[in-house]
């Protein structure tokens, strides 16, 4: 078991028991949620990418929800550093299905 400090090795048994876990997140409610959505091209070779921030909650359902994005999109993409990355340029499509969802979004 790793530490949040990054040691990896101690010869003191209780050196590792001295960090309390972390508590999962809960996920807010879609209505709770403050998401923004927006295009980048950085670092990516010139290529468009719809990228959604935001979201709160845990890793299990911003997965769920970038798999729903990129079904209806039809695209590639990937969860990443608390994005969601779907390639290529969704944006107007992307807001147009969260609203319709529910979900709470921000400029």
């Amino acid at each position: 078991m790793a530490r949040p400090d990054g040691l990896a090795y101690s010869t003191n048994k209780e050196f590792f028991n001295s960090f309390p876990e972390e508590e999962p997140q809960e996920t807010l409610p879609k209505d709770k949620q403050k998401l923004k959505v927006t295009l980048d091209t950085k670092q990516r070779a010139g290529k468009v990418v719809t990228l959604v921030d935001g979201f709160t909650g845990t890793a299990d359902d911003m997965e769920a929800l970038g798999k729903q994005l990129k079904t209806k999109c039809g695209a590639g993409g990937s969860i990443k550093d608390g994005y969601i990355i779907i390639q290529g340029d969704y944006k107007i499509k992307v807001i147009t299905w969260l609203k319709e969802w529910g979900y709470a979004l921000t400029k």
